[in-house]
């Protein structure tokens, strides 16, 4: 049987690409995404191109809708081996204007979901072993003003993921994480020189970039990766920016 693999927040850009790309690949792609049309959407585009793909309206932030996605997975298929950790949002304010609410609807979309779907997905996946993937970001180390709330959620995926390792390691599963850096998902022909020119890579990153790493960390034999970090910006955080005299 095929295997099976889960992609929140697949209805668009990076999400929508990785499912893509497992579904090319011969998987079972479950599409977890809260909004209907966009989860509707990818799963039309998958199914188009003769690959398989069945979206399940998940909110994350709701501990319920995890376990029903979970739960849906397992009828469908009675199985789940990779689990990617996609969904992520931002609100970009002053640390001054911040409200709890806000807080806390970035937190508990972009990080303890992270938690409760690797929880309920790891369940299913002791019994024979799986991989997980968390999209993180290069803002867990590096910042600009206004992304407190950005910046904590990403961070603690950084660390939630090797602890995340630690305890499923003796079910034979492991959780690796991949920190995006400027990760262009539409309007990429309207990118000027200086922007492509931040990158050793002389380019500015596209979300195929991400979902090629994806499936390089959850292939077979690649099970000694685990409890990493692995940063895809085209060398950005490692390049000095200074004014000339």
């Amino acid at each position: 049987m095929s295997k099976v693999v889960i992609v929140t927040g697949a209805g668009k850009g990076i999400g929508c690409c990785i499912a893509k790309t497992y579904a090319a690949s011969g998987f079972n792609v479950i599409i977890a995404e809260k909004i209907t049309s966009l989860g509707l959407e990818t799963e039309k585009q998958i199914l188009s191109e003769g690959n398989t793909a069945v979206f399940i309206q998940t909110d994350v932030s709701v501990l319920s809708d995890i376990e029903n996605l979970i739960k849906k997975t397992v009828e469908l298929y009675g199985q789940i081996d990779i689990l990617i950790n996609n969904v992520g949002i931002g609100t970009w304010k002053s640390p001054y204007d911040i409200t709890l609410e806000e807080w806390d609807e970035v937190i508990n979309t972009n990080l303890r979901s992270v938690f409760f779907c690797s929880r309920e997905a790891a369940k299913v996946m002791r019994k024979n072993g799986g991989s997980i993937v968390n999209i993180a970001s290069t803002r867990a180390f590096m910042s600009e003003p206004n992304s407190e709330l950005y910046a904590a959620s990403k961070g603690g995926i950084v660390a939630l993921t090797h602890a995340l390792a630690a305890s499923l390691a003796p079910d034979n599963i492991k959780v690796n994480c991949i920190s995006p850096g400027w990760i262009q998902t539409e309007n990429y022909e309207n990118l000027r020189e200086i922007d492509h020119k931040q990158h050793f890579s002389n380019r500015v990153g596209v979300v195929d970039d991400i979902a090629r790493a994806c499936v390089f960390l959850t292939q077979k034999g690649n099970d000694f990766i685990s409890a990493q970090n692995i940063v895809i910006d085209g060398g950005m955080t490692k390049k000095m920016i200074y004014e000339p005299d």
